[in-house]
C-alpha cells in the first residue's frame, strides 16, 4: 500500500461545464490545478482513484538538480524557487529542506560519469562540486565505504510526498478548483476535431481545454484516441525506518543504495542500483525505442515475466465512451514491494554505514514509474488533438520538478508566458 497522505475533503459533485479539465490527481496535475485556480481560471481535476495514490506518494522525495540532463536543469532550478515558496503559498509546511544531496562512487569509471556531467552543466553555474573520499568521510561520518570520490550539490534537498500533494490539493480547492476522486475519465469529447469536453463514468463535463497528467495511465488513455505515447513501467521498492540516529541530514546515493532523512527522524531507503521490470505487452511493442537505455542500464534492471503480463492483456486498449475502462478496473496501481531488493539495500547500506544496523523497519512499499525513451517528461500540446495538453512521463524524477512542471503545464493550457522554455519537453520529439 502507498504511504498514507494527509486527508483532503474533495468534492462529491462537479459542474457541468468548466474551462479546463485536469485528468489525474498526482502532484503535477494538482500543481497545475492550483496554478490555474490562482489565476481565476475555472478548473476541475478528476482522479480515477485517490489523489496521490500512486507514484506521487510513493517516491523518495528527492528534490535534485544533480545528474539531470542539461536541458532539464532550468525546470529543476525553477522548482527550487517554487519549493521554497510553498509554506507561504500553501499555508503549510511540506517538509522542503535544502539539506543537500551527495552521490558517492566506488570506481574511477563512476567518478568519470560525475565529472562528465559536471562539465556538461558548467554553463548553468550550479553549486555542484566533486568530493574526495576524505571529504565524504567528514561530511557523512561513521562510514566504512571505500569511495573513489563523489559529487555534492548543497542546494539540492528533499520534501515529503505524503504532505505535499494534499497541501497543494487543499490550496487549490480553497482557490476555487473542483477536485473529484473516484471518477475516471473515459474519453475526450471532440467538436470539429477540437476538445470540447470529457466523458467520465459519472457523466460529461464540457470544457475548452484538457490537461492529461495521468502518469503511467496516460499512454493507454491516448492510445484509445489513436495517439501513441512511448512510456514503459518500472517498479521501485522502498522502505522507511523508524526514527533513529543517522550519520547526516544530507541525502546520499551510492551505486547500490540510497538514503535520506524523513521528517519523523527515520530514513527513506531504496536499492538505487535495481528496478523491477515486470514485463507487459508494451515492453514488446516499444522495446526497440529503449535499446540505448537498456544498454546503459541493463545491470540495474531485474527483468521478470509473470502475472503482470497476463493481467495487462485483460485491460482494454480501445473502448467507447459508455464502456467500463481500465481506469475503473484498476483504481490504484499498487505493486508489492520486492523484499529481496529492500534487503539488498539494507545490507549494502549497513556495510557502508554501520549505524544503520540498528534500524527498525516501519514500512515498505513500491511504486510504478512511467519512463520515456530519453528519461525526460512530456509537457506540451498534442497537435493532433487541439485543446489537449499532456504532462506525463516523468521517469521517476517528477516529484522534485513538480512545482515548475505543473506551472509550465498551466502556462501552456492558459496561454501565459511559460515559466521556462518548454521545447525540451515537446510531444513531437518522439
Amino acid at each position: 500500500m502507498a504511504p498514507a497522505i494527509t486527508p483532503v475533503q474533495t468534492s462529491a459533485t462537479f459542474p457541468a461545464a468548466t474551462t479546463v479539465v485536469v485528468i489525474g490527481g498526482g502532484i503535477v496535475g494538482l500543481t497545475a490545478a492550483l496554478a490555474l485556480a490562482e489565476r481565476k481560471i475555472p478548473v476541475v481535476l478528476l482522479e480515477k482513484g485517490a489523489i496521490a495514490g500512486e507514484q506521487s506518494s510513493r517516491n523518495l522525495g528527492w528534490v535534485r538538480k544533480t545528474s539531470r540532463l542539461a536541458e532539464d536543469i532550468p525546470l529543476a532550478l525553477a522548482s527550487d524557487r517554487l519549493w521554497a515558496m510553498m509554506p507561504h503559498r500553501l499555508g503549510s509546511d511540506v517538509g522542503y529542506r535544502q539539506a543537500g544531496i551527495m552521490f558517492v562512487a566506488r570506481t574511477q569509471a563512476q567518478m568519470a560519469l560525475y565529472e562528465g556531467w559536471l562539465k556538461s552543466v558548467a554553463h548553468l553555474s550550479l553549486d555542484s562540486r566533486l568530493l574526495s573520499r576524505h571529504e565524504i568521510a567528514a561530511m557523512v561520518p561513521g562510514g566504512r565505504g571505500q569511495w573513489a570520490g563523489g559529487i555534492y550539490t548543497p542546494s539540492d534537498g528533499r520534501a515529503e510526498p505524503t504532505l505535499a500533494a494534499s497541501a497543494i490539493a487543499k490550496a487549490a480547492i480553497a482557490r476555487g478548483a473542483f477536485i473529484v476522486e473516484n471518477c475516471a475519465v473515459r474519453s475526450l469529447t471532440l467538436s470539429a476535431g477540437k476538445v470540447s469536453g470529457v466523458v467520465t463514468e459519472r457523466g460529461e463535463i464540457r470544457c475548452d481545454q484538457v490537461l492529461l497528467a495521468g502518469g503511467l495511465w496516460s499512454r493507454r488513455f491516448l492510445g484509445n484516441h489513436g495517439v501513441s505515447l512511448p512510456t514503459l513501467p518500472l517498479i521501485c521498492s522502498v522502505l522507511r525506518t523508524r526514527p533513529m540516529a543517522g550519520p547526516t541530514d544530507i541525502a546520499v546515493g551510492a551505486p547500490d543504495f540510497s538514503f535520506r532523512k524523513h521528517q519523523d527522524g527515520g530514513f527513506i531507503i531504496t536499492q538505487r542500483g535495481a528496478l523491477d521490470a515486470s514485463l507487459v505487452p508494451d515492453h514488446l511493442l516499444l522495446g526497440l525505442r529503449y535499446l540505448p537505455q537498456l544498454r546503459a542500464q541493463r545491470d540495474n534492471l531485474r527483468i521478470s515475466l509473470g502475472k503482470n503480463f497476463l493481467h495487462d492483456l485483460t485491460l482494454a486498449r480501445h473502448w467507447g465512451a459508455k464502456s467500463i475502462t481500465p481506469f475503473e478496473k484498476v483504481r490504484m496501481m499498487d505493486p508489492p514491494a520486492n523484499r529481496a531488493l529492500n534487503q539488498e539495500a539494507m545490507d549494502n547500506l549497513m556495510a557502508a554505514w554501520p549505524a544503520f544496523a540498528k534500524a527498525e523497519i516501519a514500512d515498505t512499499w513500491a511504486g510504478a514509474i512511467d519512463v520515456t525513451p530519453d528519461s525526460n517528461p512530456v509537457i506540451g500540446p498534442v497537435t493532433r488533438i487541439p485543446g489537449l495538453t499532456v504532462a506525463t512521463g516523468f521517469s521517476g524524477h517528477g516529484f522534485g520538478t513538480s512545482p515548475a512542471a505543473g506551472q509550465l503545464a498551466a502556462d501552456l493550457v492558459s496561454g501565459c508566458q511559460p515559466i521556462i522554455d518548454p521545447a525540451p519537453y515537446r510531444f513531437e520529439r518522439f
